[in-house]
């Protein structure tokens, strides 16, 4: 588990590249700005799980992300899965978005 600021958790990313990892941290905090501008934000919490596939072969990897955005009148939830873990976070994230507007 990876704290980022206090109200923002990352589970299951810390076996991720430290490139990865930066890229990550960036784009989860940016869409945590965009959410807190909308609505007051307690906690985004944002979890990560490698699907597991035969051949190890990374570009075939496919990810589950989930998103869960807790405010003070609502809970906001959204998954997927994906082969590349940014299109997966940016469409987790996004959905959230759209969900708090």
């Amino acid at each position: 588990m990876i704290e980022l600021g206090g109200n923002i958790i990352l589970v299951g990313f810390k076996d991720l590249e430290p490139a990865k990892l930066i890229v990550v941290k960036k784009m989860v905090g940016t869409y945590a700005k965009k959410i807190a501008d909308k609505v007051e934000l307690k906690e985004l919490k944002v979890e990560l799980k490698p699907i597991h596939n035969k051949e190890k072969d990374e570009e075939k990897q496919k990810y589950e992300v989930k998103a869960n955005a807790h405010t003070d009148k609502k809970d906001y939830n959204a998954e997927t899965t994906q082969f590349n873990l940014f299109y997966a976070l940016d469409e987790v994230l996004g959905k959230i978005i759209t969900q708090v507007e």
